[in-house]
């Protein structure tokens, strides 16, 4: 039987102790697409913890067995969820795929790199889960090449109102081993942020645009 509640919270305490991920509420970072956010997250540093990622690995691999038995490939989201992707594929000795974020230049410009089939049926591999744009664009990929995308599984996600929706729109299952409501317990606990910045913490959440302007 899987905990999700457990495993969420002992995820988060990994990722904190490895500096995976980083809580600034007073000096926000500034992402890609140019929000501000209170939290920086960076699952690949787990690559380098054989008891973290192998934890990580059996997660994946105990709700799929429960959720998803009929799951025939496991795909990895180029690049961060590649390695993931691989180590579930190794523990359930099932097939892997990773899929590109653009086709090659070149070549037989693949999207997807290793063996699919119309028909298969597909758990997506994520490191982490913000807007959901490109985790749901992995798997429009899997459908278009014929095949059936069961869900999507991460290791972290924001939370964010936006990623919902896009999972909700899509009609594609998300399943992630640990999330930010987590994180920001375990991280009151270790005393990595004050219970006096809960209030700011939640409230980037609920409004990112809103935060730090």
């Amino acid at each position: 039987m899987v905990n999700t509640n457990q495993i969420a919270l002992e995820i988060a305490g990994k990722l904190l102790d490895i500096e995976a991920v980083a809580l600034r509420p007073h000096q926000p970072f500034t992402w890609t697409s140019g929000i501000k956010s209170p939290i920086y997250c960076d699952n690949r540093l787990t690559m380098s913890y054989p008891d973290i990622r192998d934890l990580i690995a059996e997660s994946f691999a105990a709700i799929i067995r429960r959720d998803y038995p009929q799951t025939e490939v496991i795909a990895g989201t180029a690049t961060a969820g590649i390695p993931h992707a691989a180590f579930v594929s190794q523990k359930l000795g099932l097939p892997m795929i990773y899929v590109r974020d653009k086709a090659k230049g070149h070549g037989k410009e693949n999207l997807i790199e290793g063996l699919i089939k119309p028909g298969q049926k597909v758990i997506v591999i994520e490191d982490l889960i913000s807007t959901g744009g490109s985790s749901i664009k992995a798997a429009q990929a899997v459908r278009e090449a014929g095949a059936e995308p069961l869900a999507v599984l991460a290791i972290f996600n924001y939370e964010l109102d936006k990623g919902t929706l896009a999972f909700r729109e899509a009609g594609l299952p998300l399943q992630t081993l640990s999330n930010y409501a987590s994180l920001i317990e375990v991280a009151v606990e270790k005393g990595i942020v004050k219970q006096d910045d809960l209030a700011l913490l939640k409230s980037w959440r609920e409004d990112p645009a809103s935060f730090g302007v």
